[in-house]
């Protein structure tokens, strides 16, 4: 389904301003809650940080792929195990967001230079088949205020375990 102009320009709005949702939310953690995993098989708000470094790498490339290539391919991943494969708490998270805001402000800006006929492109995802540029804004558009109210909530269960409610670094 095709977004409409004020749906897509919703869209490329969240998709702008989603680093620094993300780094808001990361400097609210404490820096000893940053490593703090709220359970068994859960993410600390370190690892989601790279993670979206990761993703975000990749979503530029994907959107690229879409708008360039004759029905590209795109190749999912399992994120779990790039997590435990690429050791992400011994990954520089400074590192992480500032590539998540460069590749972030790059890819805005190349959005936005893009005329309307680019958009409604199709290729085709391997876990979900049929993969369109607008499938690919709703789903980065999205992706790190998921990921923020991810860390937030993190920050909560930390702060409920630990007497209190410290922000900041």
């Amino acid at each position: 389904m095709s977004f409409d102009a004020v749906t897509r320009e919703s869209f490329l709005r969240r998709y702008a301003q989603g680093a620094a949702l993300l780094r808001q939310a990361w400097d609210e953690v404490p820096v000893e809650a940053r490593g703090w995993r709220p359970g068994d098989g859960r993410w600390s708000a370190h690892e989601v940080v790279v993670h979206c470094a990761d993703s975000e790498t990749y979503a530029a490339t994907r959107i690229r792929l879409l708008l360039a290539e004759a029905e590209p391919l795109i190749v999912g991943y399992d994120e779990t195990t790039w997590a435990h494969r690429f050791d992400y708490h011994a990954s520089d998270p400074e590192l992480a967001l500032r590539l998540i805001e460069t590749t972030r402000a790059h890819t805005a800006a190349m959005l936005d230079r893009l005329p309307e006929e680019a958009w409604g492109r199709v290729g085709r995802h391997t876990h979900s088949g049929p993969y369109s540029t607008d499938d690919w804004l709703r789903s980065y558009g999205e992706h790190l205020e998921i990921h923020a109210a991810q860390i937030r909530r993190n920050l909560a269960a930390w702060s409920s375990r630990h007497g209190g409610t410290q922000h900041g670094r």
